[in-house]
């Protein structure tokens, strides 16, 4: 029995250990994983759509520098904008690439990028103009290159000509011709499409573009205005396939969706308006979390120099490089009608731009916007519809129509502890940062809310039945 029991125990072994044999991956197999292992993948995080990151992988992947840093690979990160800060720090990536200005100085304010300090990356970058059209390209605090512009941007609307033909619209030139009465002729349908502050940087830049052009408070005036004559979507993408699908004659837009469009949709054209927009610089970073910062700042190098930049001119992309001497190269003179937006861009007059200050009240403004102008858009919709219909039948004259227009917009008096609080710009400073704090941003939201029905309820109640 002992002799039994001893056979079945070696046959026992011998099948363990042939299945080892078996299951143990091949040769070859092993090899390659090694080799993967043995090389980085550099991790980058970004708002840039996925074109953008399968042209950058396929063209990068090939060059000599990822060769000599043995970068096998690309992993992007796109989450919401919400969620940077909470990704960078559970994902640790060794790139921030894509968002504005306003979003990399917050990542700056917050402790999570590096200086560029890697000698090739910062020759590179010190052969770029400090600035274009009045804006930063390259970014110091305190001595030290924090970031610095890949690709440069301005911001406008499309129109779909046929579409205004069709309603007979007139043409906008400007931000104010988008809160015109005009354009409130076809509600409840809407005229233009935007998106929610909270979902869309670019968006928001818009945003701060008209309150800084205009002032604080004719700003949100006319952003009042404009917000009633169309309709908020989910993103910036939402806002433009509605432009291109002829949900809406007019859409707001950062400008290389709009030459994108204009390309893949006859009948759509990108407007720039005159001395109502600026230059941003979007920048490329290195992150504190990097766990090879040598790859990384390569990669940074690689993304502004003349090679890096021909990705811009992807016909899949059509944005605006930040060198312009990727013109001159054979792929850039393929792009006349790319290079003649890049130098309608650069002279274009722009307005002065407080980076400073649109970072200031960021959160106050993304929140504020959504719970004014979004959440209660059907009322904010009504009450205008009914004010212009008053005014075209003559119930109003028009200094009555004026005053009844800036009373839309004006930012809110609310009543708080017993206090009376108005949205003023130091009020929006002082709460900003307190806006982190998702309960005090829920409340705050509750509270514009219903102060915002209140208004458009009681204007409503006010103005003349047409």
């Amino acid at each position: 029995m002992n002799a039994k029991y001893l056979l079945i125990v070696v046959a026992i072994l011998v099948i363990g250990v042939a299945a080892l044999f078996l299951l143990k991956p091949s040769g070859e197999t092993t090899t390659t994983t090694q080799q993967t292992q043995k090389g980085i993948v550099l991790k980058i995080i970004t708002r840039h759509a996925s074109e953008i990151q399968e042209v950058t992988r396929e063209r990068f992947l090939k060059t000599d520098i990822a060769k000599k840093y043995n970068i096998v690979d690309l992993q992007f990160y796109s989450p919401h904008v919400a969620l940077w800060r909470d990704t960078i720090l559970k994902q640790e990536p060794d790139v921030a690439w894509g968002g504005g200005p306003a979003l990399f100085n917050e990542l700056i304010r917050q402790g999570l990028l590096a200086p560029i300090t890697d000698p090739d990356a910062v020759k590179e970058i010190e052969s770029l103009p400090d600035k274009i059209g009045g804006s930063e390209i390259k970014h110091y605090e305190n001595g030290k290159l924090m970031w610095v512009a890949a690709a440069i941007s301005s911001f406008g609307f499309s129109v779909n000509e046929p579409l205004l033909k069709k309603y007979g619209l007139p043409e906008p030139k400007s931000w104010k011709d988008l809160a015109s009465p005009e354009m409130a002729k076809i509600l409840p349908k809407p005229a233009i499409s935007y998106a929610r502050a909270l979902t869309s940087t670019s968006h928001t830049r818009i945003y701060q573009i008209i309150l800084q052009k205009y002032g604080w408070d004719e700003g949100w005036e006319i952003l009042a205005r404009m917000a009633a004559n169309g309709r908020p979507y989910g993103g910036s993408v939402e806002a433009l396939t509605a432009v291109e699908t002829g949900e809406t004659p007019i859409g707001i837009m950062i400008d290389f969706y709009g030459y994108g469009a204009q390309i893949e949709f006859p009948g759509l054209k990108y407007i720039l308006p005159y001395n109502e927009s600026i230059v941003n610089g979007d920048p490329i970073a290195l992150l504190k979390t990097s766990k090879h910062p040598d790859a990384a700042q390569a990669f940074i190098k690689w993304v502004i120099s003349v090679e890096g930049q021909e990705i811009w001119l992807h016909k899949k992309i059509n944005r605006m490089p930040v060198r312009a001497d990727v013109f001159d190269t054979p792929e850039g003179k393929e792009r006349p009608d790319l290079k003649r937006a890049y130098e309608q861009t650069v002279n274009n007059i722009g307005i002065p731009f407080d980076e400073k200050l649109a970072t200031e009240i960021l959160f106050s403004l993304k929140y504020y916007f959504d719970s004014v102008y979004c959440d209660p858009h059907d009322q904010l919709v009504r009450t205008w519809a009914k004010l212009v219909k008053a005014y075209k039948a003559g119930k109003l004259t028009e200094e009555q129509f004026k005053e009844f227009s800036r009373e839309l917009g004006r930012p809110l008096t609310w009543t708080e502890d017993g206090k009376q609080v108005t949205f003023t710009l130091e009020y929006a400073k002082q709460i900003n940062e307190k806006l982190r704090d998702t309960a005090f941003a829920n409340k705050m939201q509750k509270i514009w809310r219903q102060a915002a029905v209140e208004r458009y309820e009681k204007l409503y109640e006010e103005i003349p039945n047409p």
